[in-house]
């Protein structure tokens, strides 16, 4: 495999053992390759200027700068970045944050190598991944009694589906021969309707209800 086609990953997290165990994991993968390791999230931004990875592996309860500020941070200063939320704990505030911080994933640390792997290759992709216990914790809120989503327009949902593919505004625009502007109104629309932070909420909140496929 050529190296320009290595999905080049980070891990913040401020304990040494669990960075080793990753260290570790990911040398079994022939497509990703481990860029960084840091232990605090305003080490995380230095090395995000000296050289950005494609995907950081944050987790959310570190002492000084925490995962939220420091996923919130990084998104803001270097966009192309993915941010997968790798952490013990997935109360509903918790997974609420990092998805308004940017985090484009949710995972609890006792994932599978594999399931670890394909999350990291879905957010290369710019596509969601969130843990079941994720999922649960942001269905939690409080819903109208008419069901998540009943209130989204046919157009509503044909960019709801294309935002589970992971397509840009710009991408969305071209598959339905639409304006940039359009995709921007009607995905505004589809965060409000469904009560989501970003993208990637909508999105799982959208499977967990059936309005998508969980395929």
């Amino acid at each position: 495999m050529d190296e320009s086609d290595r999905i080049r990953v980070m891990t913040v997290d401020d304990h040494e053992i669990f960075r080793s165990g990753i260290r570790y994991l990911l040398l079994t993968f022939e497509d990703i390759d481990l860029l960084a390791e840091a232990h605090s999230g305003e080490e995380a931004l230095c090395l995000c200027e000296e050289d950005c990875p494609d995907v950081i592996l944050m987790d959310m309860m570190m002492s000084g700068m925490d995962g939220i500020d420091s996923t919130r941070a990084i998104r803001e200063r270097f966009p192309d970045v993915q941010v997968l939320a790798l952490t013990s704990f997935y109360d509903a505030d918790l997974v609420h944050q990092a998805m308004q911080a940017g985090a484009i994933g949710y995972l609890l640390k006792g994932v599978s190598k594999d399931r670890l792997g394909e999350a990291i290759r879905s957010a290369h992709a710019r596509q969601p991944t969130l843990s079941a216990e994720a999922v649960e914790a942001l269905v939690r809120r409080p819903q109208s009694t008419e069901g998540l989503g009943h209130d989204l327009s046919p157009r509503e949902r044909e960019v709801l589906e294309l935002l589970a593919e992971g397509l840009s505004n710009a991408e969305i625009a071209e598959r339905l021969f639409v304006s940039i502007a359009a995709v921007k109104y009607h995905v505004s629309n589809v965060l409000s309707k469904l009560g989501a932070a970003n993208r990637t909420e909508a999105v799982a909140l959208a499977m967990q209800q059936g309005i998508l496929s969980k395929s």
